[in-house]
């Protein structure tokens, strides 16, 4: 008796080891297909590395490596002398495990990058902004899914679930209307595209940069570096204002002269602002107006009225700062000086006595 336990547990052991040896050997076949195996075939195949390449080969990597050491523990299993039971257990088990696996694969390439690497190899001409919207619906539908298969793997009836989901879709829907608003309103800022990601505008809510849209809400980095979150229902009602889409940025000012300026001179500097204005190689040569505007207590003012070639914020400051001292040297070249605004106070003595 006491021999045959002992082979029984020699037996339990030895395919305890077996089963190990197994799983390890899947393990290690896991790993160097993952970082060797695959990178080769990528290359095989494309002959060369791409960007698109190489974002496949980072969604792959993960859930192959895991997939490998599913099927190492499950085949493991199969040398061990589970009951009938437990045996339908970790079949379950494995089916769930590859359907997740299967959703990991397809919600990484679902990524937002390789969206961009990919329209980028085929020149597809897909808006910056439509790009993560399409990602994020995507993975959610793979969730979603994926959920939905693995229910109906444990026995659950989904479909009597989404039935009686409809009973109460009256009350969700009332409960969920700004949620449901902020959905829409993004499918309208994607449709109508006033803007895309990397953009700034302004409007009542908030002025900056766009830096991302989501199904509620949209993130605009502002001036100061914050971070302001926009619910799309918002920002689809309010006047946008886009200041990417500008051809050209507008300088308009007036500069005060002193009245005492002789008419000739005053003349002179007129011109001699007018042509340097339209020599300015950042100045747009369609708009260019510098004109005696009008009489200002004691000044003569001078409008100064015209577009600079560039849109950038800092390649237009640095225009109209040279556009200032060059203004000034014709102004010292022709005597003249700046008025600055001022009141002339006279105050009369009625007393005699005083």
């Amino acid at each position: 008796m006491l021999a045959i336990l002992s082979f029984l547990a020699a037996g339990v052991w030895r395919n305890i080891l077996i089963a190990l040896l197994f799983f390890l050997a899947f393990v290690l076949a896991g790993n160097v297909i993952t970082k060797y195996i695959l990178k080769i075939a990528l290359k095989m195949f494309t002959k060369k590395e791409t960007e698109p390449d190489l974002h496949v080969l980072r969604a792959l990597e993960p859930p192959l490596r895991f997939l490998f050491i599913t099927l190492g523990i499950y085949l493991s299993l199969k040398f061990l002398p589970l009951s009938a039971a437990l045996n339908v257990t970790v079949l379950k088990l494995f089916r769930m495990a590859i359907i997740v696996i299967l959703a990991w694969v397809f919600y990484n390439l679902a990524g937002a990058r390789l969206f961009v690497a990919t329209s980028r190899s085929f020149d597809l001409e897909i808006d910056d902004i439509l790009i993560p919207f399409l990602s994020k619906f995507t993975r959610v539908v793979i969730i979603v899914l994926a959920a939905s298969i693995i229910a109906e793997e444990w026995g659950y009836n989904v479909s009597s679930f989404v039935a009686g989901l409809g009973l109460g879709g009256l009350a969700v829907a009332l409960a969920a209307q700004d949620a449901l608003g902020n959905i829409f309103g993004g499918i309208v800022i994607i449709m109508d595209k006033p803007f895309s990601i990397g953009e700034r505008i302004t409007t009542p809510s908030v002025d900056g940069t766009v830096e991302d849209i989501s199904f509620r809400s949209t993130k605009v980095r502002t001036l100061t570096n914050a971070v302001v979150t926009v619910p799309n229902s918002t920002l689809a009602n309010e006047p946008i204002t886009n200041w990417a889409k500008m051809e050209k940025r507008r300088i308009t000012f007036n500069l005060g002269i002193n009245s005492e300026a002789p008419l000739e001179k005053f003349k002179n500097c007129l011109e001699k602002i007018r042509t340097m204005l339209e020599n300015h190689p950042g100045i747009h040569k369609d708009t260019i107006h510098a004109v005696f505007d009008q009489f200002n207590e004691g000044r003569l003012e001078i409008l100064f009225y015209f577009f600079t070639t560039t849109t950038d914020w800092g390649e237009y400051l640095k225009i109209k700062e040279e556009v200032n001292f060059n203004t000034l040297v014709i102004l010292e070249e022709e005597g003249l000086s700046l008025a600055f605004p001022g009141r002339s106070i006279y105050l009369q003595n009625k007393d005699p006595e005083k």
